[in-house]
């Protein structure tokens, strides 16, 4: 039964940019699907603050990886709003290390998440969402910056960029737009992990504005290019406060 509110799969949705999101786009009225891999702790929590903000959700877990499971998460999204309107891929992991040393097992996990997980979910949001819809990939500014260690995650993050760009003239006539958030340096549990107080100060002191994103910055991108930015189509946006 539609639900008369614009509907959006958020993946990655319990932690990180992707609550950031979730928040963000349940305070414009949408009722959001909350996607999380495993831990149920964090969607608990994300659900509880969506509950008190009023909003609209359930939580889904899925792997973005697994065909089945992300097939079954917009069946639900279907079933229990009536339809999709918008999808932020957000679902990531970042193990770093240089390429020479690299673990192949960590690579395939990292292709896996990264690149066949956004492939999967801008799949089935190609098949799925409704006209003047719109979908919204997640990239990396690493893959301007070309910073030692990141050979990897660069790797599946261009991936990403050049699928969002090609989809978005594949679907001509559809009325949806398909585009690449690329964001920079922000502070979360995933890019803070393994990183020195005097690393984290350096990072942060790069940007012209001076400090590092916050998953704020990123949500009010994807509000809007989920809403008004309609003429904004088959990009890349880099968001990282002028660093590049």
């Amino acid at each position: 039964m539609s639900t008369g509110q614009r509907v959006a799969i958020v993946t990655g949705g319990s932690r990180g940019i992707g609550r950031q999101v979730v928040q963000r786009l349940a305070e414009e009225g949408y009722a959001v699907v909350v996607n999380y891999a495993g831990n149920k702790a964090d969607a608990d929590a994300t659900m509880a603050t969506l509950t008190d903000q009023g909003a609209t959700a359930i939580a889904v877990q899925a792997d973005v990886g697994d065909e089945k499971a992300v097939t079954a998460m917009f069946d639900t999204a279907e079933r229990e709003f009536g339809g999709i309107d918008v999808v932020v891929n957000v679902a990531g992991i970042m193990p770093v290390g240089p390429l020479v040393d690299f673990d192949l097992d960590t690579f395939d996990r990292l292709v896996r998440t990264n690149l066949r997980g956004a492939f999967l979910v801008t799949q089935q949001a190609a098949r799925r969402v409704r006209a003047g819809g719109a979908i919204i990939n997640t990239s990396s500014s690493i893959t301007k910056f070309s910073r030692p260690g990141y050979a990897a995650y660069a790797a599946t993050k261009n991936g990403v960029e050049a699928m969002t760009l090609i989809l978005a003239r594949e679907l001509r006539g559809r009325d949806i737009t398909v585009n690449t958030v690329a964001p920079g340096p922000v502070n979360t549990e995933l890019f803070l992990r393994g990183k020195d107080e005097e690393t984290i100060a350096r990072i942060a002191a790069e940007p012209p504005l001076g400090r590092m994103g916050t998953p704020e910055d990123i949500a009010e991108i994807v509000a809007f290019l989920a809403g008004p930015g309609r003429w904004i189509n088959g990009q890349v946006l880099y968001a990282n406060g002028g660093a590049i």
